[in-house]
């Protein structure tokens, strides 16, 4: 798994290659954890290079929807390959996160 990060005032991008499972959840939730440490406002999550997500990556996407929530900040998740859309769907949380097709969108939203 590969995660970059940036943080532009109070909006921060974090984009997440690879898997996210049982063996390396904990890496990414202190990524986005560290991210929030910050004033961040608006977390845009590209998702475009993330190929496989575990029910423990599910679980650090809730957490984090629900830390934003609690900050007053929104979590945009963007990019999704039909995959992981799928598992979002079959889970009930595409009803839980806001998803957009690709970064422009999720700026305008």
């Amino acid at each position: 798994m590969k995660i970059t990060t940036e943080t532009n005032g109070p909006d921060a991008f974090v984009q997440v290659e690879g898997r996210i499972d049982t063996t390396n959840y904990n890496e990414f939730e202190n990524a986005v954890n560290d991210v929030l440490n910050g004033s961040v406002k608006q977390m845009y999550l590209d998702c475009s290079g993330l190929n496989y997500i575990s029910s423990s990556g599910l679980r650090i996407f809730l957490a984090l929807q629900k830390k934003m929530m609690t900050t007053g900040g929104k979590l945009k998740l963007f990019a999704m390959q039909p995959s992981i859309r799928e598992i979002f769907d079959i889970s009930g949380f595409s009803s839980i996160f806001a998803i957009f097709p690709d970064k422009a969108t999720a700026l305008q939203a």
